[in-house]
């Protein structure tokens, strides 16, 4: 699968379509085949980095940093590693600690850091290549989120999640081998981060039109088109091959791009991403352990899709009306192995009634979320 070509041709369609393109040309090296990993050690030394930092955890070492270490030392490419350790409920998270910890880690002559992982140590690599200068290179272990190109970094700082400038990786290295053996909940909630944009782009057009936010309709399409992708194929991603893996990262690399080329991440990110970060901080504050992103946000569209439908379709039939049915969201979110229903992560009724009235806070962006709230006589 060729995504530089599939770059080249998002960047051809933005040069086209410029009405709300605030980034392009994305200039990004982009390899998604197998035994992509070998490749990264003659990137590095072409760009002339010397010693360079691989930062891992303890599972992503495993699933592929321990093989990158070794096609290294065979190519003679210098490195040194950073593992982060979990937190005292057994999970790595994006927050000030594992920042600091890098950032020890990582010698001021170091000119670049390979995030080896999946959502959460690209956050805190992206963070800190960002404050400090240095390139970021993406090597993701598992095809879970697709946040693995964005310029946004959702950190953790004194138990809030925010959203924090970044940078974007100069490139990624996506080996279809090392995808295809993540376990299979990791690809369930890549397939779940999907499936939450049938909500997130119908919110980014509610906003658009009652709110005036700004829209790009070739982000738009590209979203629209990286999901309907995944419903086609969702059979052959549920087997985690790496024909669906292969198709499952296309889409959520595409995602990521949309997000680069307006600067924003409402492409990608609407209502039910803020029920998720709502149900994250809720379990931080508890001392529970992490959900996976994708797990979260696809119970959280499964919840907003029911309530939209019931509440917005009627008035907004153009923007609301055309959403899954709940029943259809749980049997894709299923097929896939993830979880469907609040019950399967944990969630209460009295915490999906709170963030049902208070995750809108968290963004200031006009959803259908937000509107419901208001409408109630909620504080916007």
């Amino acid at each position: 699968m060729n995504i530089q070509l599939a770059l080249a041709e998002v960047n051809a369609a933005a040069a086209a379509r410029p009405d709300g393109v605030k980034h392009a040309p994305i200039v990004m090296e982009s390899l998604l085949q197998a035994g992509a990993l070998r490749e990264i050690a003659p990137f590095l030394q072409e760009k002339g980095y010397g010693e360079v930092v691989l930062v891992v955890d303890a599972n992503t070492w495993e699933a592929a940093g321990k093989q990158l270490a070794g096609h290294m030392e065979t190519a003679g490419a210098a490195y040194r590693v950073c593992t982060l350790a979990p937190n005292s409920q057994g999970d790595v998270i994006a927050d000030e600690r594992t920042i600091v910890r890098l950032m020890l880690d990582a010698p001021l002559q170091v000119q670049a850091l390979i995030a080896v992982g999946s959502g959460t140590i690209h956050d805190i690599v992206r963070f800190v290549c960002c404050q400090t200068g240095r390139d970021f290179i993406s090597v993701p272990t598992a095809a879970s989120v697709d946040g693995f190109t964005s310029v946004g970094a959702p950190i953790i700082v004194d138990g809030v999640k925010i959203t924090v400038p970044a940078i974007a990786p100069c490139a990624i290295f996506a080996d279809l081998e090392v995808l295809a053996a993540a376990p299979q909940r990791l690809t369930a909630a890549g397939f779940a981060d999907m499936l939450g944009k049938f909500t997130s782009l119908a919110d980014w057009k509610f906003s658009s039109e009652l709110a005036g936010e700004p829209f790009c309709p070739l982000a738009y399409d590209l979203t629209e088109q990286a999901l309907a992708k995944c419903i086609e194929f969702a059979c052959d991603i549920s087997t985690c091959s790496q024909e669906g893996v292969a198709v499952l990262m296309e889409a959520l690399l595409l995602s990521g791009w949309s997000m680069l080329l307006v600067g924003h991440s409402r492409p990608a990110s609407g209502g039910e991403h803020h029920l998720s970060h709502h149900f994250e901080m809720a379990y931080l504050k508890e001392g529970r352990r992490q959900l996976l992103h994708g797990a979260k946000v696809g119970v959280a569209s499964v919840l907003l899709a029911g309530l939209y439908r019931e509440r917005l379709a009627e008035a907004y039939p153009g923007i609301y009306g055309g959403l899954p049915q709940p029943d259809q969201l749980r049997t894709w979110l299923r097929d896939a192995g993830g979880p469907a229903d609040p019950a399967d992560i944990g969630l209460s009724e009295a915490l999906i009634a709170e963030a049902m009235s208070e995750a809108h806070k968290l963004r200031d962006r006009y959803t259908g979320l937000k509107h419901l709230v208001l409408q109630a006589g909620g504080e916007g």
